[in-house]
C-alpha cells in the first residue's frame, strides 16, 4: 500500500513536470513561460519529494526523508520569491507582454508612483 502511494507522487510529479515543460513550449511571452516553469519546481519537485520521504520512512533510510523534508521546505520558502524576483527582472528589461495579455497591473502601479 505504501508503495503505491510513494508511486502515486513520483507519478504527479513526472505529470506536473511534463505539463510545464508543455507549457514552457506553448506560452506566448516571457511572464507565462516564467509562471509554467514556477509549476514545474512547485509541483513536481514537491510531489516527487513527498515521495521520496516517503520511501525514507518506509525503507527505515531517514536521512532521505530528513533531507527531502529540508529541499521542500527549502523550495517552498524560495521559488515565490526568486521567481518574483525574475518576473521583475524581465518586465523592467522590457520584455513585451503578449498582445492579448488583458492587463499590465505592474506597469499600472509604475505610472502612480
Amino acid at each position: 500500500m505504501i508503495r503505491i502511494v510513494m508511486d502515486v507522487f513520483f507519478a504527479l510529479g513526472i505529470f506536473f513536470i511534463f505539463a510545464g515543460i508543455v507549457g514552457m513550449l506553448r506560452m506566448p511571452d516571457t511572464f507565462c513561460r516564467l509562471q509554467s516553469s514556477t509549476n514545474i519546481v512547485t509541483m513536481g519537485g514537491l510531489s516527487i519529494l513527498v515521495g521520496a520521504t516517503i520511501f525514507g520512512f518506509y525503507s527505515g533510510n531517514s536521512s532521505i526523508a530528513i533531507k527531502s523534508i529540508v529541499m521542500g521546505i527549502f523550495i517552498l520558502l524560495t521559488n515565490p520569491a526568486a521567481s518574483h524576483a525574475m518576473t521583475k527582472a524581465a518586465y523592467k528589461s522590457g520584455a513585451n507582454m503578449d498582445k492579448k495579455s488583458v492587463c499590465d497591473h505592474y506597469g499600472r502601479d509604475k505610472l502612480n508612483e
